[in-house]
């Protein structure tokens, strides 16, 4: 997702988002661990994801 969409949702929903992002991280985790996980850079786009949400978290509180 582009930062200026990210910039026009809700500050309650960026958390929300984080969340889910932050499951779906996990859950990638675990499939990279069992050798199930086919495309690895799946990983690092998400882990940039959530660190995109939690930066327009922190401006925003600013």
């Amino acid at each position: 997702m582009k930062t200026e969409e990210l910039r026009k949702k809700d500050i309650t929903e960026l958390k929300k988002m984080v969340q889910d992002h932050g499951k779906k991280l996990n859950d990638l985790r675990f499939k990279f661990s069992a050798n199930q996980l086919k495309n690895v850079k799946e990983i690092h786009t998400v882990k940039k994801e959530i660190a995109r949400m939690l930066t327009i978290i922190r401006e925003a509180k600013s």
